[in-house]
């Protein structure tokens, strides 16, 4: 008698070569993404703001550090960060990824808690990490906030920074003289969270400063609209992760990618890197401003992956405008 057919056993070896190439060229797109996670960059952007005739002035601007007490990669990079000298720290929040993290952040921070700094606070800051469908990041925001984990020790964070030293802009303003230039800063705490409290902060910026200089965490419409209007010549954020997990430009590789989304209603055209805003405007239009927001150095420690999109901290040197 015959060997009874087992039904679709035929399409299963027909497909396994498939599924096995599958298998394997998912397995590789993680380790690539796990890879470039941890491909720390400094990138270097001269904004053109200053008053003419004024010397160049040095702002490393960090975010989105998500640092764990195991980071030790992450720890070395940050603190070899102080070799640049810069003139201004700006540190726009999510340092923390662990309730542990923030002897760990400061001692990574080390000679930069030495210079002059400003910070703010983001959601990560405040609250514990837990375990998401990154996939979500894709959709539309439902204006869910997990907010119901346990809180991380931030108190303890904003203690250390403004104990170095470091300007807490957290919903108010203030100024700082850094060499020869007089800066006027305001800053909002996390708007992701709708901690910003944009009336404590609002009127025009100070004509008489040098420079005007805003931050916050996340690059919120209502936020970027107000700092602009108000007269800031440059806003400062964070939060997109640049966009994270991009589309490749595949002539240019070594080009940071397209972003998919930005965690906020900011378009993912602008999710990192130097921009105005409005987007349409230009240096000299009133109403509007330049706009850096940072990819920033971490992920959270249950997404590990980062493309075409590398962990960053950025140089900017502000030089005088031309006109």
């Amino acid at each position: 008698m015959a060997p009874s057919r087992i039904p679709g056993r035929g399409l299963v070896r027909a497909l396994a070569p498939v599924l096995g190439t599958g298998v394997l060229a998912g397995a590789a797109a993680t380790s690539y993404a796990m890879w470039e996670a941890r491909q720390y960059t400094l990138r270097r952007i001269d904004v053109p703001l200053l008053p003419a005739g004024m010397r160049p002035l040095r702002v490393l601007h960090l975010s989105d550090i998500h640092m764990t007490p195991g980071q030790k990669r992450k720890q070395e990079w940050l603190r070899g960060l102080a070799s640049l000298e810069p003139d201004l720290v700006i540190d726009t929040g999510d340092n923390l990824a662990h309730r542990d993290a923030v002897p760990v952040v400061l001692d990574s921070l080390g000679a930069l808690l030495d210079r002059p700094g400003v910070f703010v606070h983001g959601s990560n800051d405040y609250f514990e990490p837990g375990f998401r469908n990154p996939f979500s990041y894709l959709t539309p925001d439902t204006g869910k906030r997990y907010t119901q984990v346990p809180a991380l020790p931030w108190g303890d964070l904003s203690a250390g920074m403004s104990g170095a030293g470091w300007l807490d802009l957290t919903n108010r303003t203030s100024a700082l003289v850094v060499g020869e230039t007089r800066i006027s800063f305001a800053g909002v705490d996390d708007p992701h969270l709708e901690y910003d409290d944009l009336p404590a902060v609002a009127g025009p910026a100070d004509p008489s400063a040098d420079v005007r200089l805003a931050v916050a965490h996340a690059p919120y419409l209502r936020v970027l609209d107000q700092f602009a209007g108000d007269g800031y010549d440059a806003i400062i954020a964070g939060h997109t992760h640049g966009g994270q997990v991009c589309l490749p430009y595949l002539s240019h590789l070594q080009r940071p990618g397209r972003a998919l989304a930005t965690n906020c209603d900011l378009e993912p055209a602008r999710a990192r890197g130097l921009h105005r805003h409005p987007a349409d405007s230009r240096p000299g239009d009133p109403g509007s401003a330049w706009m850096h927001v940072s990819a920033g150095l971490g992920t959270s420690p249950y997404a590990r992956i980062r493309v075409a999109c590398r962990p960053e901290a950025t140089l900017l040197t502000l030089v005088p405008s031309p006109s």
